[in-house]
């Protein structure tokens, strides 16, 4: 795991030896493990893990006037200097508008910006210390260098109502620990904080009908070919590797280190999965140079991008059949090799249950495993479509916003698709009533509203792809795990919704569907990120241009009516590839593919039953009082029984009981010069005061 700490102090002066660190409360000094320092005292900025030396560049116009970017940054020095020059004089967007995904700290004086992206995969976090403020990119060094307990109210909310920000606010998994929302930055002066807005709050839909669609999509084709650019620019040596992990009789040095858990030096993407991964593939066999360098395969020249298909053998073969022969003919590309991983049962979800630490709790940690098997056999630099449905496809609330506009005609489409998939001829017309009703409710309304559902356990919704759609028509709606939450996590869900009423809600203009998507986009890459942690593969780097900085504001400028129109999604990306120069695409390309992933995680609850039904025995979950175990493993029988519960609620319950028994069982510190963290549980207590130990393991 890879991330950036630093802290803002209240003194003038340094407060540590040599830049060394900082003077806890003991009198000790701390300083991050495996840390290497940017910038020293008074404000000191380390970089903590495996960062390659071309992800951390620090440009300087003086002593006191620097910035910092990790990550893969598309700017040269002199647009850095030029983006610092912008930010000395307050203009902050500037340093967030280059191509790819990176964190920018600027330090003007005793003044530091630390800048999080729009969709909330770089995220930054911070709490008090030591009289100032410490910030990081990762929630659990800060819960360390605090000492800090955990926030059950917030593990509650994360699972009652996960997409509501009033629910979470600013709050994280350790008490004491907050995070700056997406599109913000925090600003430290001497210490104290202030969080501040770099992007437009105003709905882009208040004037889309001057939008025009064919310049919005070039706008998305222009910021994905540089997203895909921008990394393949950036050097693709690992330092410090051997690209040939020795011999191993029968085996050619890319399956060699694959074999060793390793990935296989230069580019590659995945072609199956959907419409947005294939793309990003294409892009990149097309764009001139080199995009990766496949050894022991091809012609020599190296020239070849690393294709992979994850062929899932445990469910049934019709499902994937045609995805593979979708995935083959894309790769026929001369410029791709086309690797098909074969997968059994032990690639299901809930297959593999153990795995390292996570900085946050996910979903993510019962299909880590299924993940890893096909990132192993991916290019040391792997290309993914994640958040392309997020940022392309139109969220069902959007049709509220179409009404507020009084762009009626377009809902025509979408509610005859609608129609079509349920058979019935009133689907019209309670689409239409509930857009209408969802357009007049105010935000603060719409809390209430959910308050009221959590106290009163009203989790009934109706069913089929037209009930998805009627109950995902409203500001905010419950998670699919509060079904098994106890009356008192709920109700205390329910305070954290009316502490929320309090606090401002969506801008001025700012439509419920433009709302509910940006709330959905946060979360997805949240998920993405604890993915990237659970899954990791060492010396590789995935990279989701989708959720680049560019990306996401040119899908932003996307028509709603063009987004809300069936196949939206894939005609985009239709005509993304076309502008690039990619035209012949195979039969049935951008068909969706979510039928064979229920299938795999019901086959995979299926086999595992019995182990987690054990891991509810005695969960720590009961004890923190947010469910009965009972409740849960009755549950678990059915769902595994092939009854129709919600899998991403069990999913998510899952997730985090298995997250708390590692938290738990953790040892360590992320920081040197700290206090032995204590190991007993204290009486009637089920996390230790001192129980946040080391980093990831």
């Amino acid at each position: 795991m890879r991330w950036l700490v630093g802290w803002s102090s209240a003194a003038s002066g340094p407060v540590a030896l040599g830049s060394a660190g900082a003077m806890g409360s003991e009198g000790e000094t701390v300083h991050p493990v495996g840390s290497q320092l940017l910038w020293g005292d008074p404000d000191p900025l380390w970089a903590v893990g495996d960062w390659r030396a071309d992800e951390v560049r620090i440009v300087k116009a003086d002593d006191q006037t620097r910035v910092a970017v990790l990550g893969v940054c598309g700017a040269s020095d002199e647009q850095l200097r030029v983006g610092l020059f912008a930010a000395r004089g307050g203009a902050l967007r500037h340093l967030t508008a280059w191509p790819g995904s990176y964190t920018a700290v600027v330090q003007v004086g005793r003044r530091l910006t630390v800048l999080g992206d729009l969709a909330g995969a770089r995220p930054v976090f911070h709490t008090p210390w030591a009289g100032g403020t410490a910030y990081a990119t990762a929630a659990l060094p800060l819960a360390d260098l605090i000492e800090a307990n955990l926030d059950v109210g917030h593990l509650a909310a994360l699972l009652a109502a996960p997409d509501v920000p009033e629910a979470l606010h600013d709050s994280t998994p350790y008490q004491g620990v907050h995070r700056i929302p997406p599109g913000h930055a925090l600003i430290l002066r001497a210490g104290a904080r202030e969080i501040a807005g770099y992007e437009p709050v105003a709905s882009l839909a208040v004037g889309a009908g001057a939008v025009d669609p064919e310049r919005a999509v070039d706008d998305v084709r222009d910021a994905l070919v540089e997203a895909v650019r921008t990394r393949l620019a950036a050097p693709r040596h690992v330092p410090g590797t051997d690209l040939d992990p020795g011999p191993v009789p029968g085996m050619g040095p890319a399956e060699r280190r694959a074999a060793r858990g390793m990935p296989v030096p230069g580019i590659g993407a995945d072609v199956s999965g959907g419409p947005a991964s294939g793309t990003l593939a294409l892009l990149a066999a097309g764009l001139p140079g080199m995009p990766g360098t496949v050894l022991g395969h091809g012609t020599g020249a190296g020239e070849r991008l690393l294709a992979v298909t994850f062929n899932d053998r445990s469910s049934r073969a019709d499902q994937h059949e045609a995805e593979l022969e979708r995935a083959g003919a894309l790769a026929a590309n001369p410029r791709l090799h086309h690797v098909v991983v074969a997968a059994g049962e032990e690639a299901l979800p809930y297959a593999e249950l153990e795995g390292p630490l996570t900085d946050e709790p996910s979903s993510s940690l019962v299909t880590a495993a299924r993940h890893r098997a096909r990132l192993v056999s991916g290019s040391a630099d792997h290309f993914t479509g994640y958040g392309a449905r997020q940022v392309l496809d139109a969220h069902p609330a959007r049709l509220a916003d179409l009404l507020m506009d009084r762009r009626r005609r377009h809902m025509v489409r979408p509610v005859a698709a609608l129609t079509k998939a349920d058979g019935s001829f009133t689907v019209p017309a309670r689409v239409y009533g509930a857009a209408r009703k969802l357009a007049r409710t105010p935000y603060k309304a719409g809390l209430e509203g959910l308050s009221s559902r959590l106290l009163q356990q009203n989790f009934e919704e109706p069913g089929g792809a037209v009930g998805a759609s009627l109950a995902a028509l409203a500001w905010a709606r419950p998670g699919p795990a509060a079904r098994w939450l106890t009356g008192e996590a709920l109700a205390e869900v329910s305070v954290r919704l009316h502490d929320g009423k309090t606090r401002p809600g969506p801008g001025p203009g700012q439509r419920p569907g433009e709302f509910r998507a940006r709330a959905g986009l946060a979360r997805h890459a949240a998920d993405l990120r604890i993915l990237e942690q659970a899954a990791e593969v060492r010396f590789q780097r995935l990279h989701a241009p989708f959720l680049d900085n560019q990306v996401v504001r040119a899908c932003r400028a996307l028509p709603e009516a063009l987004r809300v129109q069936p196949g939206a999604r894939a005609d985009i990306l239709r005509r993304v590839l076309e502008g690039a120069g990619v035209s012949e695409l195979p039969p049935g390309w951008g068909a969706p593919s979510h039928a064979s992933s229920s299938a795999a995680t019901r086959a995979g609850l299926r086999l595992a039953a019995d182990h987690l039904i054990g891991l509810f025995d005695t969960p720590l979950l009961a004890q923190t009082g947010l469910i009965e175990a009972r409740v849960v493993r009755k549950a678990l029988r059915a769902a595994a029984d092939g009854e129709p519960l919600p899998l991403d609620g069990l999913a998510d319950l899952v997730a985090l009981e298995l997250w708390l028994r590692r938290l738990l069982a953790r040892r360590g510190t992320c920081w040197t010069g700290t206090p032995a963290r204590a190991r007993a549980v204290p009486t009637g207590s089920v996390v230790p005061e001192r129980a946040l130990g080391a980093g990831p393991r």
